[in-house]
Protein backbone atom coordinates (compact mmCIF):
# COMPACT_ATOMS: atom_id res chain seq x y z
CA UNK A 1 0.00 0.00 0.00
CA UNK A 2 1.32 3.31 -1.62
CA UNK A 3 1.37 5.98 1.07
CA UNK A 4 -0.83 9.27 0.31
CA UNK A 5 0.89 12.15 -0.65
CA UNK A 6 0.48 14.95 0.75
CA UNK A 7 -0.34 18.36 -0.92
CA UNK A 8 -1.04 22.32 0.65
CA UNK A 9 -4.18 23.36 -1.64
CA UNK A 10 -4.24 27.22 -2.34
CA UNK A 11 -7.07 28.82 -4.20
CA UNK A 12 -6.19 31.53 -7.64
CA UNK A 13 -9.76 33.35 -8.81
CA UNK A 14 -11.80 29.94 -8.42
CA UNK A 15 -9.53 27.48 -9.30
CA UNK A 16 -7.81 25.58 -7.16
CA UNK A 17 -3.98 24.64 -7.23
CA UNK A 18 -1.63 22.51 -4.93
CA UNK A 19 1.83 21.83 -4.49
CA UNK A 20 3.70 18.76 -2.76
CA UNK A 21 3.53 19.66 1.17
CA UNK A 22 7.41 19.07 1.36
CA UNK A 23 7.93 22.02 -0.64
CA UNK A 24 5.84 24.60 1.54
CA UNK A 25 7.85 26.45 4.07
CA UNK A 26 4.78 28.29 5.43
CA UNK A 27 2.27 30.56 4.00
CA UNK A 28 2.16 33.99 5.82
CA UNK A 29 -0.35 37.47 5.01
CA UNK A 30 0.68 38.89 2.16
CA UNK A 31 3.25 42.22 2.52
CA UNK A 32 4.33 45.08 0.41
CA UNK A 33 6.91 44.32 -2.53
CA UNK A 34 9.92 45.63 -3.45
CA UNK A 35 10.45 45.76 -7.29
CA UNK A 36 13.77 43.89 -8.29
CA UNK A 37 14.86 45.86 -11.64
CA UNK A 38 16.19 43.63 -14.10
CA UNK A 39 14.30 40.54 -12.58
CA UNK A 40 12.56 38.46 -15.29
CA UNK A 41 8.47 39.65 -15.81
CA UNK A 42 6.99 36.39 -13.81
CA UNK A 43 9.04 38.34 -10.46
CA UNK A 44 6.88 40.69 -8.85
CA UNK A 45 9.53 41.79 -6.68
CA UNK A 46 11.35 41.30 -3.27
CA UNK A 47 10.22 40.53 -0.14
CA UNK A 48 12.18 40.64 3.03
CA UNK A 49 10.93 37.02 5.40
CA UNK A 50 13.24 36.58 8.39
CA UNK A 51 16.49 37.97 7.48
CA UNK A 52 16.00 36.23 3.76
CA UNK A 53 15.71 37.95 0.67
CA UNK A 54 13.06 36.13 -1.67
CA UNK A 55 11.88 36.41 -4.75
CA UNK A 56 7.85 36.65 -5.27
CA UNK A 57 6.93 34.48 -8.33
CA UNK A 58 3.49 35.56 -10.55
CA UNK A 59 1.50 32.98 -10.57
CA UNK A 60 -1.36 34.84 -12.52
CA UNK A 61 1.17 34.85 -15.31
CA UNK A 62 2.68 31.62 -15.33
CA UNK A 63 -0.95 30.19 -15.51
CA UNK A 64 -2.04 32.79 -18.20
CA UNK A 65 -4.98 34.06 -15.10
CA UNK A 66 -6.05 37.60 -15.02
CA UNK A 67 -3.72 39.90 -13.33
CA UNK A 68 -4.42 41.65 -10.37
CA UNK A 69 -3.05 43.74 -7.53
CA UNK A 70 -1.97 41.96 -4.41
CA UNK A 71 -4.67 42.67 -1.78
CA UNK A 72 -4.25 42.87 2.25
CA UNK A 73 -6.40 39.86 2.41
CA UNK A 74 -3.85 37.86 -0.05
CA UNK A 75 -1.26 35.01 1.24
CA UNK A 76 1.95 34.49 0.46
CA UNK A 77 2.80 30.70 0.17
CA UNK A 78 6.48 30.07 0.74
CA UNK A 79 8.10 27.34 -0.74
CA UNK A 80 11.87 25.93 -1.10
CA UNK A 81 12.96 24.80 -4.80
CA UNK A 82 15.59 22.77 -5.07
CA UNK A 83 18.03 26.07 -5.76
CA UNK A 84 15.95 28.49 -3.97
CA UNK A 85 13.16 29.53 -1.98
CA UNK A 86 10.45 31.28 -3.63
CA UNK A 87 7.24 33.46 -2.66
CA UNK A 88 3.84 32.98 -4.97
CA UNK A 89 0.81 35.57 -4.15
CA UNK A 90 -2.26 33.26 -3.40
CA UNK A 91 -5.47 34.28 -2.63
CA UNK A 92 -6.48 31.78 0.02
CA UNK A 93 -4.45 28.44 1.52
CA UNK A 94 -7.20 25.93 1.88
CA UNK A 95 -5.15 23.29 3.65
CA UNK A 96 -3.47 20.18 3.49
CA UNK A 97 -4.99 17.03 2.28
CA UNK A 98 -3.99 13.46 2.04
CA UNK A 99 -4.32 12.07 -1.88
CA UNK A 100 -3.92 8.44 -2.25
CA UNK A 101 -1.81 7.96 -5.20
CA UNK A 102 -4.40 6.21 -7.36
CA UNK A 103 -6.42 9.53 -7.21
CA UNK A 104 -3.54 11.33 -9.22
CA UNK A 105 -3.75 11.57 -12.52
CA UNK A 106 0.33 11.84 -14.33
CA UNK A 107 0.05 15.26 -16.53
CA UNK A 108 1.68 13.21 -19.11
CA UNK A 109 -1.38 11.10 -19.08
CA UNK A 110 -3.84 14.53 -19.76
CA UNK A 111 -1.29 16.42 -22.54
CA UNK A 112 2.32 16.17 -23.93
CA UNK A 113 4.63 18.99 -22.69
CA UNK A 114 2.67 20.57 -20.00
CA UNK A 115 5.26 22.03 -17.90
CA UNK A 116 4.18 23.77 -15.17
CA UNK A 117 2.31 20.72 -13.60
CA UNK A 118 2.92 17.37 -12.76
CA UNK A 119 -0.35 15.73 -12.08
CA UNK A 120 -4.24 16.38 -11.53
CA UNK A 121 -5.64 15.17 -8.13
CA UNK A 122 -9.19 13.62 -8.35
CA UNK A 123 -11.15 14.89 -5.05
CA UNK A 124 -14.55 14.24 -4.18
CA UNK A 125 -15.15 17.77 -4.76
CA UNK A 126 -13.35 18.34 -7.70
CA UNK A 127 -9.99 18.49 -9.29
CA UNK A 128 -7.34 20.33 -8.27
CA UNK A 129 -4.47 21.15 -10.71
CA UNK A 130 -0.75 19.59 -8.77
CA UNK A 131 2.33 22.44 -9.40
CA UNK A 132 5.61 21.44 -10.26
CA UNK A 133 7.84 23.68 -8.34
CA UNK A 134 10.87 22.46 -9.70
CA UNK A 135 9.95 23.47 -13.87
CA UNK A 136 8.03 26.76 -13.01
CA UNK A 137 11.02 28.97 -13.97
CA UNK A 138 12.75 28.40 -17.29
CA UNK A 139 16.48 28.30 -17.64
CA UNK A 140 16.88 31.84 -18.92
CA UNK A 141 14.57 33.38 -16.18
CA UNK A 142 16.48 31.20 -13.31
CA UNK A 143 19.94 32.90 -15.14
CA UNK A 144 18.30 36.48 -15.18
CA UNK A 145 16.84 36.05 -11.77
CA UNK A 146 19.80 34.78 -10.16
CA UNK A 147 21.97 37.88 -12.03
CA UNK A 148 19.36 40.48 -10.39
CA UNK A 149 19.22 39.04 -6.99
CA UNK A 150 22.57 39.10 -7.02
CA UNK A 151 22.92 42.80 -7.96
CA UNK A 152 20.24 43.37 -5.31
CA UNK A 153 21.97 41.88 -2.77
CA UNK A 154 25.46 43.17 -3.60
CA UNK A 155 24.10 46.80 -3.66
CA UNK A 156 24.80 47.08 -7.44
Amino acid sequence: MHKPEQLTVFRLDEQRYAVPLTSVERVVRAAELTLLPNAPGIVLGIIDVSGSVLPVINLRRRFDLPEREIRADDHFLIARLERRTVVLPIDEAEGVIDVAAAEIVNAGQIAKGIRQFSGVAKLADGLVLIHDLESFLSLDEERILDEAMHGELSGA
